[in-house]
């Protein structure tokens, strides 16, 4: 038989002297790892970072809290300092073809440097323009004024000469202006005069002939005398020499740990991600070019961007679109700027479709495992173009120093929120919680927000009691009040029990009914909670019958549990199969269905108590999933299971016989709290492990479970008992049919 376990066995045996210091002001931050417990996944980041080819983007695996986002982002940034810094990126008008504006990349700053200047070389024409226009215009009259009204007749040719003197003049007042002009502006291209500047300065200075011969052809538009219209045309005219400023990355100029951009989009949609064009109405003089504006991609060239995968997938109006045009990115390389979706039927009319924009990006996706394997069965073609995976797992394994950089992360904390330090106590009871996130003993839970949620509610409570360090009963207190927040349905469920509305029983035998256990999870919070389950039976051929999976209340995984348990009984009992047993179970006042198999080996020892006569202990509760040789099978929410089963107990009344019994093969997954073992302890609360249902039976009944010889169990024992039984159901099923042979009706 099972002997209960020992209170070592409860929880992680870690003494706060293990650890090496009185509280974590000592220790040193410089000494801990970053990524803890994801050293895996710390490699494969920087090995994706250091490949910047196409095809080479990353995807970032794992929960929430896991650090997935911020260890990344800084992985990224500190990539980021050993490359290039970031061009601007500058739109100009096309006197060619306007609808393709050119593209034109300067040394960070230069951008916003030549749309000033460009303005102020723009209000240099409209001032000097029009003064020589006038000059000349005067000039020409005065010429005219100085010949006799009949030499002017007689000589024409002298005074055609003399206003193509004039205009010649004037061209060449305007190249001299021209050549003054764009020397300032020559010199903002030309920047550091490297290989790349000088190819973009090439571009430029053909753009500023094409400006200038623009210009001189319609220097009629400038002349603004009186009563003439030209003042609309001028604005209209000149709006094409200014420049936009589509990326601007002056901020990277005099900034030594800034590299390449790194941008993580919080909201990307759309226009974020790709950009657009401004809405112009028809009485706008913008260019078209103008109207021109940078998504995060363009923003992101040279560098990465990085966004949740969830972002995309939950915009129902265009996630659909942003990840083809994303694809069409990836292999593409180009960016088109489209009119937006909504476009007005005026402004559709003049379809302006620029070409397509250069960028080379390193995107990085954050999503969950079930979203990335989601996205490889729905866009396959899309998933490969990010074959580099960064997976953060769940859980390390459970050492020193897994502990000692929990103690790292801690003081961390602390420094980050000026908090007060923890003593060694309350470290031990904080890396409990992480490993009672995952509930196993021999590995920590990776979620650290969860952690750091702790660590701050931890110091509220040492604030309030007024202590120089934070302890364990302050840790203890915040877990309290944690508890007191959430667990209104497990009090209120709790309640009914001690009131009696919801039938159970804590105290005393009784045949056929048995404490089952189950695990609420309600998102925020989760406990455990008993559940009667009855048995009884009868003779006939029905078999094992489940009230709750005859009225469509149970799951897959449960009317799997219950098949089992079929098999199990038929092979222990083969001499007399098949059984003339009609059988039936049912979750007492259970309302809102049952799924799991973790009460299968509850429902076979409330069957076989049935079918035997034997009492079951009602101090006892189980869990556990059998198989079909009878070995119990690990669970899951194990302790939430124990201390709901525990919290009942004692509001009832301990009496000393109470406590569960659980699977041996989950004796790692025992994370349980200071009250229960403290129970234990003092012999108020037992925890049986069991490794087979017949040692589970005996240490309900106090009966022997029985052994088999020459098929048969011995009378005295549970299953012989149960044999016994079920001879006896044979026997009067076979009389039933001869009374029905004999006396048909």
């Amino acid at each position: 038989m099972s002997h209960p376990l020992k209170v070592s066995q409860l929880n992680i045996p870690l003494q706060a002297s293990e650890l090496g210091f009185a509280n974590t002001s000592t220790l040193n931050l410089d000494n801990f790892p970053t990524w803890i417990g994801q050293e895996d996944a710390e490699q494969a980041a920087n090995f994706g970072l250091s490949i910047f080819e196409p095809g080479f983007n990353m995807i970032v695996l794992g929960e929430s809290g896991s650090g997935r986002k911020s260890l990344t982002l800084q992985a990224i940034q500190t990539a980021s300092t050993k490359r290039a810094k970031p061009n601007d990126l500058v739109l100009l008008y096309n006197f060619e073809t306007p609808e393709k504006p050119l593209q034109l990349y300067l040394n960070a700053g230069h951008g916003a440097r030549l749309r000033a200047e460009m303005d102020a070389f723009i209000r240099q024409m409209i001032k000097v323009i029009p003064a020589l226009i006038s000059q000349t215009a005067a000039k020409e009259d005065a010429q005219s004024e100085k010949l006799p009204k009949e030499e002017a007749t007689a000589k024409p040719n002298a005074t055609e000469q003399s206003v193509e003197k004039l205009a010649q003049q004037l061209k060449h007042t305007l190249e001299a202006f021209f050549t003054e002009q764009f020397a300032r502006l020559i010199m903002v291209v030309k920047g550091d005069a490297s290989p790349f500047a000088m190819a973009e300065l090439l571009k430029f200075d053909l753009y500023l002939a094409a400006l200038m011969r623009d210009v001189c052809e319609n220097i009629e538009i400038f002349n603004q005398g009186l009563g003439n219209d030209n003042e609309g045309l001028l604005e209209g005219f000149i709006g094409r020499f200014r420049v936009n400023v589509m990326v601007d990355n002056a901020a990277y100029l005099n900034d030594a740990n800034l590299g390449s951009p790194v941008i993580f989009d919080e909201d990307p949609s759309f226009s974020s991600l790709f950009g657009g064009l401004e809405s112009a109405d028809s009485s706008s003089n913008t260019a078209d070019f103008m109207r021109l504006r940078a998504g995060n991609l363009l923003k992101a060239h040279g560098g990465a961007l990085m966004f949740y995968l969830r972002d995309i997938n939950a915009d129902q109006q265009s996630g659909v679109q942003i990840l083809e045009k994303l694809h069409r990115f990836l292999r593409n390389g180009t960016i088109q700027i489209e009119e937006p979706s909504g476009a007005t039927v005026q402004n559709a009319g003049i379809h302006f479709a620029p070409e397509a924009l250069v960028a080379n990006v390193k995107l990085v996706l954050i999503a969950t495992r079930e979203e990335y394997y989601a996205l490889q069965d729905e866009l396959p073609e899309f998933a490969r173009y990010f074959q580099i995976k960064v997976d953060f797992v769940e859980s390390m394994q459970a050492n020193r120093d897994a502990y000692m950089a929990l103690a790292g992360l801690i003081a961390k904390f602390c420094h980050q929120y000026a908090l007060k330090p923890f003593d060694a106590d309350a470290t031990v009871k904080l890396i409990r919680f992480m490993q009672r996130t995952i509930d196993d003993q021999t590995r920590i839970g990776t979620r650290f927000s969860l952690l750091e949620s702790l660590v701050l509610e931890s110091a509220v409570m040492a604030n309030i009691a007024a202590s120089e360090l934070v302890r364990a009963v302050d840790v203890q207190s915040a877990l309290d009040a944690r508890r007191m927040r959430q667990n209104s349905p497990e009090r209120q469920l709790r309640d009914s029990i001690i009131d009696g509305e919801v039938m159970i029983n804590v105290t005393g035998s009784l045949v056929g009914q048995i404490n089952g256990l189950t695990h609420i999870d309600l998102g925020d919070m989760s406990f455990g909670s008993p559940v009667r389950i009855s048995a009884r039976c009868y003779a006939g051929a029905e078999g094992v019958i489940n009230i709750d999976r005859e009225v469509a209340m149970t799951g897959p995984n449960h009317d799997k549990g219950l098949m089992i348990l079929r098999s199990w009984l038929s092979a222990s009992f083969s001499s007399l199969t098949p059984l003339s047993l009609t059988a039936s179970l049912v979750f007492e006042q259970e309302y809102y269905g049952v799924e799991g198999d973790s009460a299968s080996c509850a429902e076979l020892y409330a069957l076989l108590s049935a079918l035997s006569g034997v009492p079951i202990k009602q101090g006892l509760a189980v869990t556990g999933a059998m198989n079909q040789h009878g070995e119990v099978m690990a669970i899951g929410g194990l302790n939430e299971k124990i201390e709901g089963y525990f919290r009942i107990c004692k509001a009832i009344g301990l009496d000393g016989k109470q406590g569960v019994l659980i699977p041996s093969r989950n004796l790692a997954h025992l994370l349980l709290d200071d009250e229960v073992i403290e129970a234990v302890n003092a012999g108020q609360f037992h925890i049986y492990p069991v490794s087979n249902v017949l040692e589970a039976i005996e240490l309900l009944t106090d009966v022997p479970a029985g052994v088999l010889s020459d098929a048969r169990y011995a009378d005295d024992s549970v299953l012989g008992r149960a044999q016994h039984h079920l001879e006896t159901f044979r026997m009067a099923l076979q009389h039933n049919r001869a009374i029905q042979l004999n006396h048909p009706r």
